[in-house]
C-alpha cells in the first residue's frame, strides 16, 4: 500500500487473501520463531477449568479488520484511534475518547484506553463510568492546582473500584478487571495516567519525553505490596496467574480486610504523573500491552514521527502501527490512540519523494526475488520470497518500523507479481486457431 499516494483506511483485498492462504507461515517468518506466547496463561486465566479443560485464548487466525475513530478539539489538538481484535479468541479492549470536556473545562480532553481480561464486562462498564467518578469528585476544576486534581483523578479510580465491587457483591462474580492508561489534557498540563501495563509516550522535539512505568507483578515494589497481602509472585505473575499488579475489578486478589485498598494484592491505585505543556510537544501514544510486547518507547516514537510526515490522515497512521505489531508478533488485542498537538510533524514533500523511491525500490526487488526464483522451477511462495528479501540491503526504510513496517507493500509487489506470471503462462498455452 503507498501511503504517500492513497489515504484509504480500509483493509486491502490482498491482506484478507493472504490471511486465508499464507498468514501462519508468514507471521512465523516475522516472528523469528517466537512460540512463546500462545503457550502462557492469559491474563486472568486461572489455570484451570472445572472440567481440566482450558479453552485457548487464541485463535487459528487473527480478526483483522479495524475499529476507527478520528477528531479533534476547537484549541488545536488532533485525535485518532485504532483497534483490532488480532489474533486473541475475544476483544476485550475498550477506549474513552473526549477531546474537549464542557463547561468550564472546555479547553481540557480526556483519552483512554482500557485492557480488559477475564472478560470484557469490566473493561467495557470502566470506559462508560471512569471519567464521571473523576469528574463527580469535585476537584477537577480549571483553576485547580496540580496537587488537587491529581486527588481527584485518584479519587475517581477509587470511587469506581468501589463501584465495580458492589456490582460484583451483587451480582455474583469476582473474576474479570481491566488495566487503564489515560491522560488529562489542560492548557497548561498533560496529567498521564496509568494502572497496570498498557503505556503512555509523550514525543517531544522527535525524543520520547515521558513514558509512564508498567506495574508488573516483579517489580520490587509491587512484589513487596502483593506478598506482604498474603500473595506470592509465580511465573512473574500473582500467585501464578495474574500479569499485572494494579486494575480496577479482580476482586479475588482484593480480599485482605485487615488492609486498605491500596495494599491488596491488586490495587487500584493509578499512579499519575503532571507534565508541564511545551510548544516542542508532537504527540503522545496511549496503547494497550498488545503494541508495547513489540515495539519499545523509542521504536514507536520515531516510527509514528516517519508516518506523520508522509500521511495526514490519523487513522492511517494508527493503522499501520497496529500493522507493524502484528507483523512483529502480537498475539494480544491491539488498541492505540494517538494524539496530536500543534508542533507534530507535518506532511513533506522531500519525505513523500523518499517513501515514493522506497516502494518503487521494494516493488523492484520483489520482482526480481521472484524471477530468480521463478526461473528455479515452481512458483515461489510468499515466504520465500521474504526470506530472501530480508536478507537485502534496502535503505530508507521507516525508522523504528524495519521490513515489516512494509510488510503490505511487498505482499501487493509479491501478488502482482504472482497474477502476472499466471497470465503469461496463460497466453503461452492458449490454443492457437487451426486455420
Amino acid at each position: 500500500m503507498r501511503t504517500s499516494r492513497k489515504g484509504s483506511v480500509e483493509m486491502p483485498a490482498f491482506v484478507r487473501q493472504l490471511v486465508k492462504e499464507t498468514e501462519k507461515r508468514v507471521t512465523s517468518f516475522f516472528k523469528g520463531g517466537r512460540g512463546g506466547g500462545a503457550g502462557e496463561l492469559s491474563e486472568g486465566e486461572e489455570g484451570g477449568e472445572e472440567e481440566g479443560v482450558i479453552p485457548s485464548p487464541y485463535l487459528d487466525r487473527p480478526v483483522l479488520d479495524k475499529h476507527m475513530q478520528e477528531g479533534c478539539a476547537s484549541w488545536g489538538l488532533t485525535y485518532a484511534l485504532a483497534s483490532m481484535q488480532g489474533w486473541r479468541a475475544h476483544m476485550e479492549d475498550f477506549h474513552n475518547c473526549f477531546p474537549q470536556l464542557g463547561g468550564e473545562l472546555s479547553h481540557w480532553g480526556f483519552f483512554a484506553v482500557f485492557d480488559g481480561h477475564a472478560g470484557s464486562a469490566v473493561a467495557q462498564h470502566c470506559s462508560r463510568n471512569l471519567l464521571d467518578h473523576i469528574l463527580g469528585t469535585g476537584k477537577i476544576r480549571a483553576d485547580a492546582d496540580v496537587e488537587r486534581v491529581t486527588e481527584g483523578i485518584k479519587e475517581g479510580f477509587f470511587l469506581m473500584d468501589k463501584h465495580l465491587h458492589a456490582m460484583a457483591c451483587r451480582e455474583g462474580w469476582e473474576r474479570g478487571g481491566t488495566t487503564v492508561v489515560s491522560t488529562a489534557i489542560t492548557p497548561h498540563h498533560i496529567y498521564f495516567v496509568n494502572c497496570g501495563d498498557s503505556r503512555a509516550v509523550l514525543c517531544r522535539a522527535g525524543r520520547v519525553a515521558f513514558s509512564t512505568e508498567d506495574h508488573k507483578p516483579f517489580s520490587p515494589g509491587e512484589r513487596e505490596r502483593i506478598e506482604s497481602a498474603g500473595g506470592s509472585v509465580t511465573l512473574q505473575r500473582v500467585n501464578g496467574s495474574l500479569a499485572v499488579s494494579r486494575a480496577l475489578g479482580d476482586f479475588s486478589y482484593k480480599t485482605a480486610e485487615w488492609r486498605p485498598v491500596t495494599e491488596q494484592m491488586v490495587s487500584p491505585e493509578p499512579e499519575v504523573s503532571a507534565v508541564e505543556r511545551s510548544p516542542a510537544d508532537e504527540f503522545l501514544v496511549l496503547a494497550c500491552d498488545g503494541v508495547w510486547d513489540t515495539v519499545s518507547n523509542e521504536e514507536l516514537c520515531a516510527f509514528v514521527h516517519s508516518r506523520l510526515r508522509v500521511c495526514t490522515d490519523l487513522r492511517e497512521v494508527c493503522s499501520q502501527v497496529i500493522d507493524l505489531c502484528l507483523y512483529k508478533g502480537s498475539l494480544d488485542n491491539i488498541s492505540i490512540i494517538l494524539v496530536c498537538f500543534p508542533g507534530a510533524p507535518q506532511l513533506s514533500p522531500e519525505a513523500l519523494h523518499q517513501e515514493a523511491e522506497l516502494e518503487d525500490f521494494l516493488e523492484s526487488k520483489v520482482a526480481e526475488i521472484f524471477e530468480e526464483l521463478s526461473a528455479r522451477g515452481d512458483e515461489p511462495d510468499l515466504l520465500s520470497v521474504l526470506t530472501v528479501l530480508a536478507s537485502a540491503v534496502i535503505p530508507g526504510l521507516p525508522p523504528g518500523g524495519g521490513l515489516q513496517s512494509k510488510r503490505n507493500c511487498i505482499i501487493s509487489a509479491y501478488y502482482q507479481q504472482k497474477e502476472a506470471r499466471r497470465s503469461r503462462l496463460a497466453q503461452e498455452f492458449r490454443p492457437t486457431d487451426a486455420n
